[in-house]
């Protein structure tokens, strides 16, 4: 079903004022080389200036750090040390500098500007910390200008340690989750590896059911989330996703998981034509993101 094809099922959605994209490694890096796909971070770029060119305010959750970094260094990546703490936050020092260059350039070539902004548990857990985010975000986006979140993996080491059984903020599933809740954002939109959520993994059950639209996240659809991912780059798997859509809609936000093979999904989802799975928002004024932070390894 092309473009033109697809029906519009989610009037709703293009009354969105304020949207948080995330998109993860898997989404930006060549599998075979581990190099940048300039050509998904010019769409990338261009879907979200285009956003911003609607009078809505955008906001970016860009995971590609390490990946980065690696790539920069090359022929001086010694394999036994690559497995390393040290090494992958000096990879995401490196490789942070020059993805938001690369951000820079690309945001610049569509007269738009980007910011930078580096998170870690404790700028959500604390509260001066949370206020002072909040207020940057604000003036931010009062100026146009496009926020760019990711985690700050040389002195949070969440994400990097991430493992399949785990739901960690360290994720920048759950991490733009976050950010769509702090902000007040009305729409999530996960970009990754999978068209959305299904009944069982479709990589290793075929006979799993495709589900356009969740209204009420039951136990049910929670214990839907398994922790498998497509790729060896990224760290989320659809667990994290789901934990995310908890954080999302409980805050007021409706969330879709969506397929970043084509990264003008945007305008369509935007649109509000029918891809990925739509989670909709159902604000739980009891629900204390804080502490649901706070008890997600227990």
């Amino acid at each position: 079903m092309n473009d033109l094809e697809k029906e519009i099922v989610r009037p709703h959605i293009r009354d969105k004022k304020r949207i948080v994209v995330k998109i993860g490694s898997s989404s930006l890096i060549h599998p075979q080389t581990g190099g940048l796909d300039y050509t998904k971070l010019d769409v990338l770029v261009r879907e979200l200036c285009n956003i911003s060119n609607q009078g809505k305010d955008v906001i970016l959750v860009s995971s590609g750090a390490i990946a980065a970094g690696k790539r920069a260094l090359g022929s001086n990546v010694v394999q036994e040390e690559s497995s390393k703490m040290g090494f992958k936050q000096a990879c995401a020092a490196i490789g942070q500098a020059r993805l938001m260059m690369t951000y820079q350039k690309l945001f610049g070539e569509y007269n738009h500007m980007a910011a930078q902004i580096l998170m870690t548990k404790n700028t959500i857990t604390d509260d001066i910390n949370r206020l002072n985010a909040y207020n940057t975000f604000t003036e931010l986006l009062k100026m146009g200008v496009v926020p760019i979140v990711n985690e700050n993996d040389t002195v949070s080491t969440d994400e990097i340690c991430v493992g399949e059984d785990d739901i960690l903020i360290g994720d920048n599933d759950t991490l733009s989750a976050i950010v769509a809740s702090l902000t007040k954002a009305d729409l999530l939109i996960l970009l990754s590896d999978i068209d959305g959520l299904y009944t069982d993994d479709p990589r290793k059950n075929t006979d799993a059911k495709f589900i356009e639209e969740v209204k009420d996240l039951t136990d049910e659809y929670m214990n839907m989330g398994k922790a498998s991912t497509g790729s060896n780059v990224g760290t989320g798997g659809m667990n994290t996703k789901m934990c995310a859509a908890k954080i999302a809609t409980s805050a007021g936000a409706d969330m879709i998981i969506a397929n970043s093979s084509d990264i003008r999904i945007i305008h369509r989802i935007i649109d509000g034509r029918n891809e990925g799975t739509l989670f909709h928002a159902n604000e739980d004024s009891t629900f204390d993101v804080i502490d649901y932070i706070n008890h997600m390894h227990d």
